[in-house]
Parts: C-alpha cells; structure tokens; sequence
C-alpha cells in the first residue's frame, strides 16, 4: 500500500483590532464554530479535510494530524489557544457508525480570546499567497430558522419500552448503567443560514459550548476535555433534573437533584470512569469530594470538574481515545453498555454523544460532548438527539420526560 502524501500547510496569524460579532465570517451553509461567551473561533472554506471511520478512528486522526502538525509552517504572532495551526473536528459516537469522523483545517478563522482577537490564513504549499491581514467578508445573518421536529407516535411507548428492557439487563447484571436515546426529525428551508441556528443556540446558552462542525450543530454544557501546555480540565455531568417554576420551586428542584441516591450513582459511574480513563496519562488529578449542582436555562445537572497534569505528552486527541466514550453518554462497564446500546438502540448515533471541538498543532484543544443539537445534512434534514442514562431505579416515564427536556435548546431555536 502507497504511503499518503502529507499535504504541506502554510499558516500565519495576526492579530486584529476588535472583528465584532463572530458569527458572519462563517459560511451560511456549511458553519465552522467553537464558541461560548461571545469568544472563540469561526472558520470559513475547507485548506484540509482528514476523515476516517471504525474502531480506530480517533487514533487514525491523531496520527494523521501529528504529521500534519510536523510539516506545517506556522507564523504565529499571537500565541493563544485557538491561534496558529488549528483544525476543528466531529467524531463518531460508535465504531460502527457510518457517519464519518473528520477533523476540517478552514483556508480562514477569524478569532476572539479576552481583549485579543487576530486572522489565520492557511494555504496549501505551491499556492499563490494570501495578504495575511486582509479580512474576509462579514455577512449579516439571515432570520431566524423554523423548523417542525416531528416525533413519531409510538416513540414515547418504544422508548419506555426500551428503558424496561434496559432496566432488566441492568437486574440481571449485564450492565450497572446504560446511556438510551430517541431522535426527532425535521427539514430546514433550503436557503435558510444555518449560522443562525447556532448564533440562536449560543444566545439562550451563553455558558455552554456552541459548536458547529461539518453539519453537527449544537451548544453543549459537557466539556470532554481540556488541554493547555500540559494541564487538562474537564466537567463530568450526570443526573438531571427540571428547572422549577419560581425561585422557590426552583431551588428545591435542586435540591431534589443533589440528595437523589439514583441521580447520585449516576453520576458516580460517570466521575469513575473519567478518572480511571485518564490515570495512565496524568498526574495529580483532583475533583470535589461531591457534585454541585449546574442551572442551565432549562434543567439543573450534577456536575463536577476534574484538573490535573499530562505526564506521558499525551496531545487532547490522544486523551479523547482515552475517554470516549465516557459513563456519562454510553454507561458502565463501558464495553458491555456499548454493545447493549448498539443492540437496543434501533438508529445509527452519527456524531451525536460523540467528542466535537478544535485541535492545535502543539496538542491543545477544547472538545465537548456532542450534546443538545443535531445533524444538519446537506439537503436541509435534520435530526436531532436526546438521551439519559438508565440505572437501578429508573422510571421509563421518567426518563422519556427526561429526553424532552434536553430537546428543548435544539427545538427552542428553530420555533
């Protein structure tokens, strides 16, 4: 077998006085974005796309990037997460998805950090050269995209039934806990901008990470994992409950949520495996003693946040093998849950619940769980994804009314 020729990037970064609202430097179309409180980097046109599939994806990628990464010729006068070589990705849930795992270098990012914002500019070798510090065109938004998400009628008692079907393999000891799913589906107008579904979706969540990668579109509150020269930081979440009405319904809803034993096992399945997955690449580890109790605009989440330090020069798609799938999105053991999810589950994942973010040369990167969003495919279709994790002492109806709640972002922004 021929070796793949490794196409020599040139990249160069400058920085910019303030580029205003991020989101019109993206592509209507086809939106590259990693954003959350009004920071972040948005991309436009494709300089390299690498895509693979299978069990070994998320490893053909780091590899295949490593090499990128050693042949690039990188001017970076700025120096900060997000600048210089970088490359956005989405990857599959499953390693028998057929949806593909890529990680897409844009030809421009437009990015913004604090009081910093700067240009990057990435040109295959042999290209004529670009003025690094022309901007490209901004776009105004278009309005906002309307879309009806139809559920089938029998999906609430298919989903209940699985959860029963879950919950006796779990008694029967196949499974301690399992991750279960439902999707919705819709059509977007065939000339709507699909940048405003993600401007939208950052709006109501400012606090969650907005992403939006080769038609996987969403705002995720779960960041998989963090790394900066070195250091890592992630947030596990599991458990879930309703916001309340009023502050005072509102707060016991919270407190419902950190004294409930079920939600608490939960969430400890999912803090386990995050720290088992990342001991043999890190020193110093550290998380709270107990959860704490996360307010989105819609449900409170236990959440806890681990830190600690690389001791193997792991790069962040390094740690994403490592990690992936976490308790959190797939269940425990992790192995049997997978197999117990791809047995029950009657669609095909895609990326959703899978790791989406952005890459540096030097291994950095931010990446979240692949949550509260969707799959917007090229002819406008759009599917999107709910699910909850599944433990001794799940009520079916409890967990379908679960799911609806986690689809509301995604239906919120297209009502």
């Amino acid at each position: 077998m021929s070796t793949p020729v490794i196409p020599r990037l040139h990249v160069t970064t400058r920085a910019l006085a303030d580029p205003g609202t991020l989101f019109g430097f993206a592509d209507r179309t086809n939106p590259l974005m990693w954003m959350r409180d009004g920071a972040g980097i948005v991309g436009s046109g494709v300089a390299l796309r690498l895509s693979t599939a299978g069990e070994d994806r998320i490893t053909d990628l780091a590899t295949q990037w490593q090499q990128i990464a050693e042949t690039a010729r990188v001017g970076d006068e700025v120096g900060l997460p997000g600048t210089g070589l970088v490359a956005f990705g989405t990857i599959a849930f499953s390693a028998v998805s057929s949806a593909e795992s890529v990680l897409i270098v844009p030809r421009v990012i437009v990015g913004r950090s604090g009081e910093h914002a700067w240009i990057t500019r990435v040109s295959l070798e042999g290209e004529p050269a670009t003025d690094p510090d022309l901007l490209p065109a901004r776009t105004p938004l278009g309005q906002s995209l309307t879309a009806d998400l139809a559920e089938d009628p029998a999906d609430a008692e298919r989903h209940r039934d699985l959860v029963r079907t879950a919950l006796a393999r779990i008694q029967r000891g196949d499974v301690a806990k399992i991750v279960l799913a439902r999707t919705v589906t819709g059509q977007l107008p065939a000339d709507g901008d699909r940048r405003r579904l993600a401007a939208d979706l950052a709006a109501a969540y400012p606090q969650c990470w907005t992403y939006a990668v080769d038609g996987m579109i969403g705002a995720s509150p779960e960041t998989l994992i963090s790394v900066r020269d070195g250091s890592l930081s992630l947030r596990v979440l599991a458990g879930t409950a309703a916001r309340g009405h009023g502050a005072t319904e509102d707060r016991a809803a919270a407190e419902t949520l950190i004294e409930s034993r079920k939600d608490r096992d939960e969430h400890a399945f999912a803090v386990r495996s995050a720290l088992a997955a990342l001991a043999p690449h890190a020193a110093g580890l550290h998380g709270q003693d107990s959860p704490f109790t996360l307010r989105l605009p819609n449900l409170w989440h236990l959440a806890t946040d681990i830190s600690g330090r690389i001791s193997d020069r792991a790069s962040v798609l390094d740690l994403i093998q490592a990690l992936h799938p976490t308790a959190a999105v797939g269940g425990t053991p992790t192995l049997a849950a997978i197999d117990l999810i791809n047995e029950l589950e009657p669609f095909d994942r895609g990326r959703y619940a899978g790791p989406t973010g952005w890459v540096d040369a030097h291994g950095n990167g931010d990446w979240a769980i692949a949550l509260r969003g969707a799959q917007v495919d090229v002819d406008g279709h759009i599917t999107a994804y709910a699910g909850g994790g599944i433990v001794a002492g799940s009520d079916p109806e409890s967990e379908f009314r679960e799911t609806g709640m986690k689809f509301r972002p995604i239906r919120d922004a297209l009502s």
